[in-house]
Order: structure tokens, then C-alpha cells, then sequence
């Protein structure tokens, strides 16, 4: 028993991919192109991702929303979660990050499964809200400065029951450290407050990866 989270180091890290993480060989090939880049840190970890898809799993998605797709671990990992008629709106506003995910999305065959939106998010999602769309399953990983709006219209696109994921709400400790006041940990701490007082939703934070926030909506 322990009465707070387990620190891993390398050695346990290793161990736990190898045990508790089935990742299929299309991701794992897709992580490793993308750990080569320069901007490889943006990559979610194998674990958080094959979280996700179990709580795609578990709550039956058949139609999730991603903001901030990067090279597209992440939706690949959802999307091969869902079931054949399952459909995922992937949000981002780079052609270069995308156009190796849709390259891996034709690869795994569930290219037909996303749609990919590119341009402004809140123009995306505001859309999609006009349009009268209905998620079970939203997932933010983008610029943390608009995460307070992608959250608010989430919350509108999300049907009750379901769930909205938030990456990096632990932002590598920053949030905990009262001296460090930049923009982004700024936006990050205050939506985790905000989150920790709305009866809106119910609440979890887990400390996987950088820190990923399941909000249900009520």
C-alpha cells in the first residue's frame, strides 16, 4: 500500500511498458518517428495513451473530439479503440504535424474514421456547436492559453456522461511552484482551480504522463 503516487524511474518505467502497456506496432513505430523530431517532447507517453483507450473501451465512444493533434498518437490511439463505425473531429492547425498522422491513420486503416479541421480550434468548435454536434469523449492537448475556451465549449459539445480530458494540468510541477508566473502555467493552474469548484462536472486528476484531468460532465 502506499498513501501517494509512485515516483518511476527509468528501471520502472521500462518495467511497466513491458507488463502493462499492449501497444501495437503501429504506435510504437509512430512514437518512435515522432521521438526523433525536434518537438518530440509534445508527444503524449504509451501509457496515457493506452489509457485513453481504454476509457474509450469502457464508455463505448463512438464519436470523440481532439484538439491539438500534433503528429497523432493520441487520435490514432483512439480511433483504433472505437468501433468500425465510430467517427473522431481532430483539431489542429499545422499541415506538417498532421500530415504524419494521416499518413499513420491510412496505415492502420482508420483514416475513414477522422475528420481532420485544420485552422483556429474555437472557430472549429464553434462550429460544430451551430451545428448541433454531440461527443461522448473530448480531448485537449493544445496551446494552454485557450484552454479555459476549449473547456467551456467542450462542455457543450460533450453530451451528459461524458468525458472531457485535459493533458498537462501537472505542466512538469510548474503549477506547484508560486515563482513561476508565464503565461501558460498561469492558464494552466487557473483551469485546474476552476475544474477542482465546478459542479458542472465530476473530477479526477490523474498523475500519468504530465497530468491528465477526467472531467465528466453531469
Amino acid at each position: 500500500m502506499s498513501s501517494r503516487s509512485l515516483a518511476l524511474d527509468d528501471r520502472l518505467h521500462a518495467y511497466l511498458l513491458e507488463v502493462g502497456v499492449r501497444e501495437p506496432p503501429i504506435l510504437a513505430r509512430l512514437r518512435q518517428e515522432t521521438a526523433a523530431l525536434p518537438a518530440g517532447r509534445m508527444q503524449i507517453s504509451p501509457e496515457q495513451g493506452r489509457f485513453m483507450a481504454l476509457l474509450v473501451e469502457l464508455l463505448g465512444v463512438r464519436r470523440a473530439l481532439e484538439v491539438g493533434v500534433f503528429t497523432g498518437y493520441s487520435s490514432l490511439a483512439v480511433a483504433l479503440a472505437m468501433p468500425p463505425e465510430g467517427r473522431l473531429v481532430a483539431c489542429d492547425r499545422s499541415r506538417e504535424w498532421t500530415s504524419i498522422a494521416e499518413r499513420y491513420w491510412r496505415e492502420a486503416g482508420v483514416a475513414e474514421r477522422i475528420s481532420l479541421r485544420l485552422g483556429d480550434a474555437r472557430a472549429t468548435l464553434d462550429a460544430l456547436v451551430h451545428e448541433g454536434a454531440q461527443f461522448d469523449l473530448m480531448f485537449v492537448d493544445a496551446d494552454k492559453t485557450g484552454y479555459d475556451a476549449y473547456y467551456e465549449r467542450g462542455l457543450r459539445l460533450v453530451c451528459p456522461g461524458g468525458l472531457l480530458l485535459f493533458d498537462n494540468v501537472l505542466w512538469m510541477g510548474r503549477v506547484a511552484d508560486p515563482a513561476v508566473t508565464d503565461a501558460d502555467t498561469a492558464a494552466i493552474r487557473a483551469l485546474n482551480a476552476k475544474l477542482a469548484a465546478d459542479e458542472r462536472v465530476s473530477l479526477s486528476m490523474v498523475p500519468i504522463g504530465d497530468g491528465l484531468t477526467l472531467a465528466r460532465r453531469r
